[in-house]
């Protein structure tokens, strides 16, 4: 089955859709600074046995980019509760990176949507987090966004090489960038980095044991974004939850080991 693209309206923005192959359906969440991109490796292996729901969260990769936009985590599990009655899901696997994992998160404790199991990988749950970096942009967002465009560009390029263990290809540095390219893009990246605010993770980290379907944590043993300890804490808040480290990955396993994911949803695709 050849991928369907289109386009969805949230809210009156432009949000980026894809679904790809048959089967029981699969929602795939990434994370920050990424796009649904993030998952390119792993879809091949995926189509022949799920229905694929892919999307870019409110101002990441394809989706509306713009001024005085609401791109933080408030927004996006309301956006991911509208796309499960646009596609008319009512109990798929999910899978979920980073910010894409508090996004589920999110939706399954504050909105009321059931999975049938939920993968996650490095997901940002438990507080503190946030870089030195992320805190500095967060106070000097409007000097950030200014940048001259080769400065930006090399601060891209190492801020998403520290995310990965291994070198990142020029192709993965391509496809990473590209979105927050441009006075659009610019604008974008440095916006999404000033709305990361930790009271929304607080505010689900006390109904963390009211999780109402299997778990599975996948971790980079190598994360330097969130280290695995915040894993083995998290593990201990979600009831039954399993966790599997990953040797010689960083939080950014889909390109550093992204076969350790295929085989972690071996169990799920069965």
């Amino acid at each position: 089955m050849a991928a369907s693209r289109s386009g969805f309206q949230f809210e009156g923005q432009f949000v980026h859709t894809e679904v790809v192959g048959e089967g029981p359906p699969l929602v795939a969440i990434h994370g920050t600074p990424f796009s649904s991109r993030v998952w390119r490796h792993l879809v091949p292996h995926l189509r022949h046995r799920r229905r694929v729901h892919l999307f870019d969260l409110l101002g990441y990769g394809r989706s509306a980019k713009r001024a005085g936009q609401d791109v933080s985590l408030g927004v996006q599990n309301r956006l991911l509760a509208a796309l499960f009655a646009h596609w008319r899901l009512e109990a798929p696997d999910v899978l979920a990176h980073d910010f894409g994992g508090t996004t589920a998160l999110r939706a399954h404790l504050l909105d009321g949507l059931d999975y049938r199991r939920l993968t996650l990988v490095d997901p940002v749950v438990l507080s503190p987090w946030g870089s030195p970096f992320v805190q500095h942009v967060r106070r000097h967002e409007e000097a950030f966004r200014g940048l001259p465009a080769y400065l930006h560009e090399a601060l891209l390029r190492a801020y998403l090489q520290d995310a990965a263990w291994r070198p990142l290809s020029e192709e993965a540095l391509e496809t990473y960038c590209a979105p927050w390219r441009g006075e659009v893009g610019q604008a974008g990246f440095y916006r999404q980095i000033a709305q990361m605010d930790q009271r929304y993770t607080d505010e689900i980290a006390p109904l963390l044991a009211r999780v109402r379907c299997p778990v599975q944590l996948l971790w980079g043993e190598r994360d330097r974004w969130v280290p695995i300890g915040r894993g083995r804490e998290l593990q201990t808040k979600l009831p039954g939850a399993t966790l599997t480290p990953v040797a010689e990955a960083g939080h950014l396993i889909q390109e550093d080991a992204p076969e350790a994911i295929v085989a972690a949803l071996e169990q799920v695709l069965r």
